[in-house]
């Protein structure tokens, strides 16, 4: 999360973009992305650069080696004076990054990057040299090693009150990195997010994939591991230019990002995923006409956090698991197309656990309460037990500040879903425990915790009222004798 800090830095480069005539919002955060891209392209050239010193293997180079390409990074032009670089930003910078992987529609990138537009006035060149010191600084002393462009996202619509017209809150990387850990994607999945918004699950599972399997993977393993292995969706044109360059960032050059309402009938994917992670939107619903009458017949309903859920089993292959994070609601919501959804996943595939997150996580963008959902599509049932979690702590404090804290369940989470033979015969009391279910079954599928936790109350031993009423009585008299010291001292004065 952003500190309180880097906030004030961000907000004096909005102000100082704003007065430069920039003022929609959207284009501030793509303009504000653009920048941070092309110095991150130099970062990454670095340590290309550093790694060829020092092994002697010649790197790939994003920029060109002549005089003329290397004028065009970050750590070249950052020195210039206003005029001279916006001249190479305008002129060279931001045409160059709009044609890298080639041209034509080869690539998303390349697609989405199409349109994209420099919007710096050119009357105003010192804007530019402004933001591109603010944003220097920012990089040099306050992010490095940040998830810095959902972040930047996040705060400014957080900031302008839009993420929750929108029910866009983008997940943060320690939870989606737990999600990830409980699916374990490997080198020959293939993985999808309907609902990708910066590409944050994308770039977290290719994180895991290069931390658990790179020592094993086949030449055809990063053939795949390069683009055709990741998948997401938006409908949101901006967030699919910002997703590209994400991925591309983490050597992901062509991903299968493509614009999309997932659960609209435009989108007619079935069977083809073995992993799917997403943080669907919460808020608001969609046109009854327009929704795939495939997720009709699973739940009948306008309510996004119903639908998506309907479509990640549609989407996944047999076998093929999901983690995904769903409102509350879901859980206990007493309407048909709720109940209807729940037994869906309960008889007909393998629902595996229910993890009920602290309504702090979304904090300070919002304050909804949670859980993770993680089932495997079967088509022929499967669930015989299902686990829950009550995740107390996250490591981070639960209030709008999000601070660090020592304390976090995801590692007990991660070491307890993947040994659930050890959960056997723990008692509802605890954190964690084991529902059949039979009895999940009688009670309206419900899938909330707290229709399970059991609770432990202590006896409390009360004084009898007589004695009670006797500490009372000695604490008043206490205060009249006080008051009538008070009184005395208050005539002596006058």
């Amino acid at each position: 999360m952003l500190t309180g800090a880097v906030r004030n830095k961000v907000d004096n480069i909005w102000e100082q973009i704003w007065s430069g005539g920039i003022v929609n919002p959207i284009t501030v955060i793509e303009q504000l992305t653009y920048l941070m891209f092309i110095h991150d392209l130099d970062e990454k050239e670095l340590k290309n650069e550093s790694f060829e010193a020092v092994s002697g293997q010649k790197m790939p180079r994003v920029f060109p080696r002549d005089e003329a390409g290397q004028q065009m990074r970050w750590s070249r032009f950052r020195h210039l004076d206003a005029r001279e670089m916006y001249d190479i930003i305008a002129l060279k910078v931001f045409p160059f990054i709009k044609s890298l992987n080639g041209g034509g529609d080869s690539s998303a990138f390349t697609r989405y990057m199409k349109d994209a537009m420099f919007l710096f006035p050119e009357g105003n060149k010192n804007l530019l040299q402004k933001v591109v010191t603010g944003l220097d600084e920012l990089y040099e002393h306050d992010l490095q090693n940040r998830d810095l462009l959902g972040d930047l996202y996040e705060y400014m619509l957080g900031k302008l009150s839009v993420s929750g017209q929108n029910g866009q809150f983008r997940t943060p990387k320690h939870i989606r990195d737990m999600m990830v850990g409980l699916v374990r994607p490997g080198p020959r999945d293939l993985i999808c997010d309907p609902a990708c918004g910066t590409a944050g699950f994308l770039i977290s599972s290719a994180e895991y994939i290069r931390e658990h399997h790179a020592n094993t993977m086949t030449a055809e393993d990063w053939a795949r591991f390069s683009g055709p292995a990741f998948t997401g969706f938006d409908s949101d044109s901006t967030m699919l230019r910002i997703s590209a360059m994400n991925l591309m960032l983490h050597s992901i050059t062509h991903p299968q990002i493509e614009y999309k309402d997932s659960v609209s009938r435009q989108n007619d994917i079935s069977g083809r995923y073995d992993v799917i992670l997403a943080n669907p939107p919460f808020t608001g619903s969609v046109d009854k006409e327009a929704i795939s009458d495939s997720l009709k017949a699973v739940t009948n309903t306008k309510k996004t956090e119903l639908l998506f859920v309907a479509l990640f089993l549609r989407m996944l292959k047999k076998g093929g698991r999901c983690a995904c994070i769903v409102p509350d609601g879901v859980l206990f919501g007493s309407s048909r197309a709720h109940k209807a959804l729940r037994q869906e996943l309960v008889e007909r595939h393998h629902m595996r656990a229910v993890i009920s997150m602290p309504s702090g996580v979304f904090k300070p963008y919002a304050g909804v309460s949670t859980a993770v959902l993680v089932f495997t599509k079967t088509g022929a049932g499967g669930t015989d037990k299902v686990w829950f979690y009550d995740m107390k702590a996250d490591g981070f404090s639960l209030d709008d500040k999000r601070t660090e804290q020592p304390d976090s369940d995801i590692p007990d989470i991660l070491k307890r879903f993947h040994a659930l033979d050890g959960e056997e015969g723990r008692a509802r009391t605890e954190q964690s425990f084991l529902v059949d279910k039979a009895e999940i079954v009688e009670k309206g599928y419900d899938l909330s915790i707290n229709r399970y936790k059991e609770a432990v109350y202590e006896k409390v031993e009360y004084d009898p009222p007589f004695v009670i009423m006797e500490r009372i009585e000695a604490i008043n008299r206490q205060v009249e004798s006080k008051l009538s010291d008070l009184r005395r001292l208050v005539n002596e004065q006058l």
